[in-house]
């Protein structure tokens, strides 16, 4: 009878070993992806930013009536400050936008006026663009206001990615309904950005290229925006050169500075 509890138990412990590894692999498993997919998130949310950024680029926006170029300098401090101005051409010279906190303002020198914009303007085009103002002063943050989970690491047309789904927190202020970005597992460089609208249907495509040296680091120096129900629009942006961590004064996202 002792022995066979005995036997009963050893088989028990042997049995219950693997599940408990098992458990622990698949909590491991599970933390390492959550991990992995904050940092691609965060990744992808501070591409072009860092502590602090200066930089250039042209932006082209092409519409089904019309095409134009704008040249814009753009600055960043931290997470919560930011400034862009256009420098050509010169119909829209000195149209600038500054963050500064969860604060938005819009700087029109034709009237000379400030305009603070409302939460509910995050989600509008940025001049005419592809691209929403949030897009550009990046208010939200994707690890913050979204759930988020790698859906899929292997291999498509030849590429080595790792893929992250994300849903909106319940008390999140986001436009969208889901969002997959698709990143290179080994750099976490971003190769396209998937933005769904509340219904779960596709409503634009980010997509990133020319990869390569940009402020001391590879990175995609190309971003175009694609939306679904225009596939023949776009507005791409292209970056001339970026500087990182580099001394500003906090006075430049000021609304004194906005306007010079």
């Amino acid at each position: 009878m002792i022995k066979k509890i005995i036997s009963t138990l050893t088989l028990m412990c042997a049995v219950s070993v693997p599940l408990i590894v098992g458990g622990a692999e698949t909590a491991i498993h599970n933390s390492i992806s959550e991990l992995n997919a904050r940092q691609i998130l965060d990744k992808v949310d501070d591409l072009w930013r860092a502590d602090s950024s200066r930089g250039s680029m042209t932006m082209k926006i092409t519409t089904a009536h019309w095409t134009r170029s704008l040249t814009i300098e753009i600055w960043s401090k931290g997470k919560e400050q930011s400034l862009m101005r256009i420098l050509a051409p010169i119909k829209e010279k000195g149209t600038a936008t500054l963050r500064s906190g969860n604060n938005i303002w819009n700087y029109l020198p034709k009237v000379k006026r400030i305009i603070k914009l409302p939460s509910s303007m995050m989600a509008s085009s940025w001049m005419g663009s592809h691209f929403t103002n949030d897009d550009l002063v990046k208010e939200s943050r994707m690890a913050d206001d979204y759930t988020f989970t790698v859906s899929f690491q292997g291999e498509r047309e030849e590429v080595h990615i790792i893929e992250v789904i994300c849903f909106p927190l319940p008390e999140a202020v986001v436009v969208w309904g889901k969002v997959i970005v698709t990143v290179e597992k080994e750099t976490y460089l971003p190769i396209k950005v998937l933005y769904y609208d509340e219904d779960l249907v596709l409503a634009r495509s980010m997509l990133f290229s020319d990869v390569g040296p940009l402020g001391g680091q590879d990175r995609p120096r190309q971003a175009s925006i694609i939306p679904a129900d225009n596939p023949d629009e776009s507005t791409i942006m292209n970056y001339h050169e970026m500087e990182f961590n580099i001394p500003i004064n906090d006075s430049l996202f000021s609304l004194r500075s906005l306007q010079q």
